[in-house]
C-alpha cells in the first residue's frame, strides 16, 4: 500500500537567512562580509496619522545606496506611495533610512529599493555554473526569530545582524513561468528578498518562497535565480558587480599563490644567473679578444721600435761614411737623423703597451650582501603605463571585478604620479585604508617578475575605524624624504596589526608595457 503524500503549500517569504544546520564557514568568513550589505526591509502603512499595518522583509546592496528585495515585501508601497513608509535598516550602525522604490516587476518578484544617508558594501552575482549538492547559505531576518527576540516594535528598526543558514542546492525549477533555485538552506517568513549565497558569499539567487512540508514533509525554500535577477537589474539599468570564477577557499588560493611565487622567484633567479652566466662569458670572451688586440698592438709597437734604431743605427753609419768623404754637413744631418731615430726608438720602447687589459665593470645585481646573508635590493627606476591582467588560477575574487588595470610606474616607487609605495621584502608595497569603503588592500609590485597584487580584506564597520585610525594621516603624493618614508612604514605595520589572520580576496596580476 502506498503512502499517502501531503500537499506542498507555496508561501511567500518575508526575509531572508535563517536557522540551520552548524557548519563551518570559511576562516576569513565570506558570509559575514557579505553580510554588512544585506538589510532589514520595513513597510509601514500610515492612514490618518495612524499606523495601520506593518511587515518586514529582506534585502541586500547592489550598489551603496541601492537594495535588491521581492517585490511583494514592497507591494504596498508601490500600490499606495502616499500612505506606506518604506524603511532600510542596515546590519551596523545606529540608524535606519528611509527609501522609496525605483524599479517593480511582479512577475519576477523583485524590486530595487534607494536611499540616502549611508554606504553598504555591495554584493556581487555569480554567474559561474552552481552544482547541484554544492552548499548555499540564506541570510536574512526571519520572523519566527523575531518573534522569539524582538522586546518591542523598536527592535525591527534597529540594526542587528541577519541570521544564517545553511543548506545545498538542490536544481533548477521553474516557478509561475520564473526560474527559481531549490534548496534546503532554512528560511521563514521574513527572509522574503534576502540573498541565497553560495560558500564565497557572491549571490545565486533570492530567496522568495518555502514549502510547509505536511505530515514530515521536509521543507524547501525557493530562491529567485540568478538569471533572472540579472535580466532585472538589466532592464533597471542598474549596475552590478559579476563574479564568474570558482569558488575556493583563501588558505588554499593562499598556498598556491605561494608556490606559483616561490616557482616566480625561482625561474627569474634562474634567467638572472642565466643571464650573469652569459654575460661573464660574453665578458671572458671580450676580454680574450681585448689581450690578443693588445698583445698584437705591443708587438707592433715594439716592432717600430726595432725599426726605428735600426735606421737610427745605419743613419750614424751612413753619418762616418759621408764624413770620410768629405761631405761633412750631410754627415752632421745624418748623424743627427740617426740620433733621433735612436732616442725615439728607446722611448717607444719604454712605453710599450704592458699587454694587460680590462672591461668596465659589471653593473650591480638584486642583491647585496650584509652579515653574510644575500637581502632583495628593490628595482627603481620608472617602468611608465603597464596593463595588468588578471592571473585567475593564482587569484581569488569575492566580490570584485576582474577587469585589467593600468598603472603608471615611476621611479623610486611612485605609483600613478601620487601613491608612494616602500621597500621591503624584495618588492613595493602599500597599504590602502579608504574613506568610503569598508575594504583595506595590501598592494604589492615586484618590478623583476612585473606582478602586482591586491589582498583584499573586507572589514566590519568597528573594523574600518580601527584601521583608519592606525594609518592616520598619509601622504597625498610621492616623496623621497627619509622621515616621510619612515612614518609611512610605520603607518603600514600598525594598520597590518589590525587585520584579521586571513584576507578574502588576492587578485593577482602579470603587467607589461602598454601598447
Amino acid at each position: 500500500m502506498l503512502r499517502r503524500l501531503s500537499t506542498l503549500l507555496v508561501i511567500p517569504l518575508m526575509a531572508l537567512a535563517a536557522i540551520g544546520l552548524p557548519a563551518a564557514p570559511a576562516r576569513a568568513d565570506d558570509i559575514a562580509a557579505a553580510g554588512r550589505g544585506v538589510v532589514r526591509v520595513v513597510t509601514i502603512a500610515v492612514v490618518d496619522d495612524q499606523v495601520v499595518g506593518f511587515g518586514h522583509g529582506s534585502g541586500f546592496a547592489v550598489a551603496p545606496n541601492r537594495i535588491v528585495t521581492n517585490a511583494h515585501v514592497v507591494d504596498l508601497a508601490e500600490r499606495y506611495p502616499d500612505n506606506v513608509v518604506v524603511g532600510v535598516v542596515p546590519t551596523e550602525g545606529d540608524k535606519s533610512y528611509q527609501g522609496k522604490v525605483i524599479a517593480y516587476d511582479a512577475q519576477r518578484d523583485l524590486a530595487l529599493i534607494e536611499f540616502t544617508g549611508a554606504r553598504l558594501p555591495p554584493s556581487a552575482l555569480y554567474t559561474g555554473p552552481i552544482d547541484e549538492g554544492g552548499a548555499v547559505v540564506s541570510l536574512g531576518f526571519p520572523g519566527n526569530v523575531d518573534l522569539a527576540t524582538a522586546r518591542s516594535a523598536a527592535d525591527y528598526i534597529r540594526p542587528t545582524s541577519p541570521v544564517r543558514s545553511e543548506g545545498v542546492f538542490s536544481g533548477r525549477r521553474t516557478l509561475g513561468d520564473i526560474e527559481v533555485l531549490l534548496h534546503t538552506a532554512s528560511i521563514a517568513r521574513g527572509n522574503s528578498g534576502g540573498p541565497l549565497l553560495d560558500r564565497c558569499g557572491r549571490v545565486i539567487g533570492v530567496n522568495s518562497a518555502i514549502t510547509r512540508g505536511e505530515e514530515g514533509d521536509s521543507t524547501f525554500g525557493f530562491a529567485i535565480a540568478d538569471t533572472e535577477l540579472a535580466a532585472f537589474l538589466r532592464e533597471a539599468k542598474q549596475p552590478y558587480a559579476a563574479v564568474g570564477t570558482a569558488c575556493t577557499s583563501i588558505e588554499d588560493r593562499l598556498r598556491q599563490d605561494s608556490d606559483a611565487e616561490v616557482r616566480a622567484a625561482t625561474d627569474a633567479a634562474a634567467a638572472r644567473r642565466d643571464a650573469a652566466s652569459q654575460a661573464a662569458l660574453s665578458r671572458e670572451r671580450a676580454l680574450e679578444q681585448a689581450r690578443i688586440e693588445a698583445e698584437h698592438m705591443r708587438e707592433n709597437v715594439m716592432a717600430i721600435a726595432g725599426l726605428l734604431l735600426v735606421a737610427g743605427a745605419l743613419g750614424i753609419g751612413t753619418a762616418g761614411l759621408l764624413e770620410s768623404r768629405g761631405r761633412r754637413q750631410a754627415a752632421i744631418w745624418t748623424v743627427a737623423g740617426g740620433g733621433v731615430a735612436v732616442v725615439a726608438a728607446v722611448v717607444v720602447f719604454v712605453l710599450r703597451p704592458s699587454g694587460a687589459v680590462d672591461l668596465p665593470a659589471a653593473p650591480a645585481g638584486r642583491a647585496a650582501s650584509t652579515a653574510g646573508r644575500s637581502v632583495p635590493v628593490v628595482e627603481d627606476k620608472a617602468l611608465g603605463t603597464l596593463m595588468c591582467r588578471l592571473i585567475p588560477e593564482r587569484s581569488r575574487i569575492t566580490i570584485s571585478s576582474s577587469d585589467d588595470v593600468p598603472i603608471l610606474w615611476g621611479a623610486g616607487g611612485c605609483v600613478n604620479g601620487k601613491t608612494q609605495y616602500v621597500a621591503g621584502n624584495g618588492r613595493w608595497e602599500r597599504v590602502l585604508v579608504p574613506e568610503t569603503e569598508q575594504t583595506v588592500s595590501l598592494l604589492s609590485f615586484d618590478p623583476l617578475t612585473r606582478t602586482y597584487a591586491n589582498t583584499r580584506y573586507l572589514m566590519s564597520g568597528s573594523g574600518m575605524a580601527a584601521a583608519r585610525a592606525a594609518r592616520g594621516e598619509t601622504p597625498g603624493q610621492c616623496t623621497t624624504d627619509p622621515a616621510a618614508i619612515t612614518r609611512l612604514v610605520g603607518q603600514q605595520s600598525a594598520v597590518r596589526a589590525t587585520l584579521p589572520p586571513l584576507p578574502n580576496e588576492k587578485l593577482v596580476y602579470s603587467c607589461a608595457l602598454a601598447d
